[in-house]
């Protein structure tokens, strides 16, 4: 896939992600429909960490000639979401509560924020 297709898809599942992420966070917790959305969350999450890891690097210094500092915040996803699954499954609500908060700001805010710096695609498509 191209560079843009992946962003495409990137941005397609990032975006559902980010609207049922900031729902979850606002609304009533252990209800059916948290649970649901909370699986769909966690694995358009997943999936857009993975997508993200086929994205060459385009600012920064280079890993392996494709990574970038950007990239570890796909792999705290990959951690993360699995992790905060086996944490509410063995009922650590608490645990749960810590990482999930931690991947919204981690992989949703600041990753978000990082896209808006200069000499990256969506700063140029916001700002031109």
């Amino acid at each position: 896939m191209t560079y843009m297709q992946l962003t495409y898809l990137h941005l397609g599942t990032l975006a559902p992600a980010f609207v049922i992420g900031t729902y979850l966070l606002l609304n009533r917790k252990g209800t059916p429909a948290h649970r649901l959305l909370g699986k769909i969350y966690m694995v358009l999450m997943l999936f857009t960490a993975i997508v993200t890891l086929f994205m060459e690097a385009v600012i920064g210094p280079l890993f392996l000639n494709h990574f970038g500092y950007i990239h570890l915040l796909s792999l705290f996803v990959i951690y993360t979401v699995p992790t905060a699954y086996t944490t509410i499954r063995s009922g650590n609500i608490g645990v749960h509560r810590r990482k999930m908060i931690g991947l919204y700001v981690g992989a949703l805010l600041v990753a978000g924020s990082f896209t808006l710096t200069p000499g990256r695609l969506m700063h140029s498509w916001l700002f031109g």
